[in-house]
């Protein structure tokens, strides 16, 4: 870690490998911009940038990036879970601002232990909540548009306020532009008990027994419609438990990779790729890739 010289409003700027941010482990380094407000936000969007959330469902290269990387800190990582009496409805409660550096597994607890559903599709997804706004990430019971309101969105022409109405969202998809920063958003949750939310939780958890334990970004690919999970389409082509140097697809889901210690961006992106030569549909990664044209 190299500490490099201070930003003109205060950011910390550091350089250092961006596997530690990930959770499958690997990626080299870049110059990271840890922001805490739109101030230091807009002095780091001056220059190339990308945004890093929870770092899952992300492939870096062995190489790093040579973008800035910009993570979201101090009051854009805090939640005000209270309810906006201006917005707020009988059946329906609107939250103050969520920061999009906000760990999603920690909102959801804390959901839950006020007893606000809608959230709870999304248990056990690693990821901040701006990454999983921009991906609308979610499961089979539930994605993250499902509790979405409003959103805050900075992008290099200004900030915008928009509602999931404005965007074409859909399946692991926002409609948000590559470059755009999520950089708050405001809840639309509807009233429960803290024992009704956890049930549905442990119903949603229950359903990721099987998933891998070790580190791994997630599904690799989306699934192609058809009848089939790609998973299934995966281990159909016998390829369960295949490994290249230290990274493997796992036996326990065909849809995972996983790092077994010490493995590469090289060795995953060769998994990925033998996977598209050996399933018979084509198949669109999950995974984003850093640069873009490691796929």
């Amino acid at each position: 870690m190299t500490t490099l010289k201070a930003s003109r409003t205060g950011a910390r700027v550091e350089r250092q490998p961006l596997a530690r941010y990930t959770t499958l482990g690997v990626g080299g380094e870049a110059e990271v911009w840890f922001v805490s407000d739109h101030a230091q936000l807009a002095e780091a969007m001056e220059a190339p940038y990308r945004i890093l959330g929870g770092g899952s469902n992300l492939v870096v290269a062995d190489e790093g990036v040579p973008e800035r990387v910009i993570r979201l800190t101090g009051p854009l990582a805090q939640a005000d879970l209270a309810p906006d009496p201006q917005l707020s409805t009988p059946g329906q409660v609107v939250t103050g601002w969520v920061g999009g550096g906000v760990p999603l597994p920690g909102l959801i607890r804390k959901l839950q232990k006020l007893g606000l559903s809608n959230l709870e599709g999304t248990v056990g997804i690693p990821a901040q909540v701006g990454g999983a706004v921009w991906m609308n990430a979610g499961t089979r019971y539930g994605e993250t548009f499902d509790g979405l309101h409003s959103l805050e969105i900075v992008t290099p022409g200004g900030t915008r306020h928009v509602t999931p109405d404005d965007l074409a969202w859909g399946y692991r998809n926002s409609g948000i532009p590559r470059g755009h920063i999520v950089t708050r958003v405001r809840l639309r949750l509807r009233p429960s008990t803290p024992e009704e939310v956890l049930a549905r939780m442990d119903f949603a958890d229950q359903a990721r027994k099987g998933q891998p334990k070790m580190k791994t970004p997630g599904c690799a690919f989306k699934n192609p419609g058809g009848g089939k999970g790609a998973g299934q389409l995966i281990d159909e082509a016998g390829l369960k438990g295949t490994r290249i140097g230290q990274a493997m697809i796992a036996p326990e889901h065909a849809n995972f990779i996983v790092n077994l210690g010490g493995a590469t961006a090289a060795d995953v992106l060769a998994l990925l790729r033998l996977i598209r030569e050996r399933v018979g549909v084509p198949l669109e990664l999950e995974y984003e890739l850093w640069p873009e044209e490691l796929g």
